[in-house]
């Protein structure tokens, strides 16, 4: 397959064509943002981390029957995944309190909830990805009821795959954000799940390896990444 020219860059990856209109080139960079893009920095080595740390849970979750845009890992940064249309709508899976959760509803940190929380933001950094839901979601036609049952659906079976998978090497799945395309009519899960999108605690003691050590200046931000890639795969 032959990488063209680059089609997008976000803050956290670039986009390339290829000559297959099917699919594109992800390339992952290092940069790191936070609160919308106002905190930016570097994480060594998050590119290399967050493409296998992504792809390894795409392949997982595909041999459980959840289509991913996942299809090729070229090298340590770079991914061949499917050219989807992206629904402009992400999804938070939340287990515990953390967050924007706990500033806004007023629960500590760590506390446990009855059971997992669904919510719904509108995709887009000029509204800074303003918290809506499913009826937000129709009234703008971003998806129909279909799409957003199986969104939904494909949401909580990842968290119960990625939670109980997780607990094998001692990390706990706090909370996570999904992103869904479509691809030829079809939806799918789309963009990444690392520690990027996702809070990841140590079962034990708690500590965070994950982007709030980079939001909130704990330190140590470059070992926290290493240390899921070294859990789950050993490097």
């Amino acid at each position: 397959m032959k990488k063209l020219e680059q089609i997008y860059e976000g803050k956290a990856k670039k986009v390339f064509a290829t000559d297959n209109p099917d699919y594109v080139i992800v390339s992952y960079k290092d940069d790191a943002t936070a609160f919308n893009g106002q905190k930016r920095g570097t994480i060594v080595g998050k590119g290399v981390v967050n493409n296998k740390v992504s792809n390894h849970f795409f392949k997982l979750l595909e041999s459980k029957g959840i289509p991913p845009h996942y299809v090729k890992q070229l090298s340590d940064r770079e991914t061949v995944v499917k050219k989807v249309s992206i629904v402009p709508v992400e999804v938070i899976v939340r287990n515990k309190a953390a967050g924007s959760f706990s500033k806004r509803m007023g629960v500590p940190e760590g506390s446990m909830l009855l059971c997992p929380v669904l919510e719904f933001s509108y995709k887009n950094d000029e509204l800074c990805d303003p918290f809506f839901n499913s009826y937000y979601i129709r009234a703008l036609g971003l998806a129909t009821d279909e799409e957003i049952e199986k969104i939904e659906e494909y949401s909580f079976r990842v968290n119960d795959i990625l939670s109980e998978y997780l607990k094998g090497f001692g990390v706990e799945l706090i909370d996570f954000k999904l992103e869904f395309g479509r691809f030829h009519g079809d939806i799918i899960l789309a963009d990444e799940i690392s520690p990027d999108t996702g809070r990841f605690w140590d079962i034990e003691t708690g500590k965070k390896l994950d982007k709030d050590r980079f939001r909130r200046d704990l330190g140590n931000v470059e070992e926290a990444y290493r240390e899921i890639i070294r859990r789950l795969m050993g490097e």
